[in-house]
């Protein structure tokens, strides 16, 4: 049994993929993708072809011309494309300096920063700590001279106050009271000095009189006429006294 080729399907025989691919080669045009029907024919000579077949084929055409679309694409390019460009390195400037140089002047530039912000730093701790200590001292020496004020203040009570126990009068609830202040004064600092038979000291003692005795081997004060104070190692007040010299 033999199979001849379907000759009556005017569909099949202009849309034979295979006479236009020979038709193109012979006119010099490139090579496109053909794709074979490989449909089989009946011995009644009928073809197989049905509504799903024909349906089929649709679609095929479609694929054939997306597929030519595709390879001249992709012919194009390799016309296009040439040989591989490759950048060649870039080659070292004689200018260029090694690279140890610049780290090596950098930290040097960052260890004499660390230096100098050191030295500012130690210079800036001294000045506060000797700011606090004038601080402290100035303090010190403004309280001081207020209390001095204050108790220069209530001197003359305590004149007065000396006088009435040399005369006999600081008896009984007066002379408690008396006690009493002085108490509290010296809880201040607050002392007095001036006794009778006590060196002469012209830094503490002012002579208001002067005599010569057989009796002292140095100027001694032989009287004391008004006691004097200090308040701490500071002066408030001289004593006044009578001063006897050896003969």
């Amino acid at each position: 049994m033999t199979e001849k080729p379907r000759a009556a399907d005017p569909g099949a025989t202009g849309s034979a993929p295979g006479g236009s691919a020979t038709a193109g080669q012979a006119a010099g045009e490139e090579p496109r993708v053909v794709i074979r029907d490989k449909r089989k024919i009946r011995k009644t000579g009928e073809s197989t072809t049905t509504a799903t077949d024909a349906a089929a084929d649709a679609p095929a055409e479609g694929l054939v011309e997306e597929a030519e679309v595709v390879v001249d694409e992709i012919e194009a390019e390799a016309e296009v494309s040439g040989p591989p460009v490759v950048d060649s390195p870039a080659e070292p400037t004689k200018e260029a300096a090694p690279a140890g140089a610049p780290l090596g002047a950098e930290l040097e530039s960052l260890r004499a920063e660390l230096d100098e912000r050191t030295r500012d730093l130690q210079r800036v701790s001294a000045e506060y700590a000797n700011y606090r200590k004038r601080v402290d001292r100035d303090r010190s020496l403004v309280q001081e001279q207020a209390t001095g004020s204050v108790l220069a203040a209530l001197l003359p009570i305590l004149d007065d106050l000396d006088r009435a126990r040399e005369h006999g009068d600081l008896v009984g609830p007066f002379g408690t009271v008396a006690e009493q202040l002085t108490t509290a004064l010296g809880k201040f600092g607050l002392t007095a000095f001036g006794e009778q038979g006590d060196p002469f000291d012209p830094t503490r003692h002012e002579a208001v009189a002067h005599q010569t005795s057989a009796d002292v081997t140095e100027p001694t004060c032989v009287q004391v006429m008004r006691r004097g104070y200090q308040l701490g190692e500071r002066l408030l007040r001289p004593a006044l006294v009578a001063v006897a010299d050896p003969e």
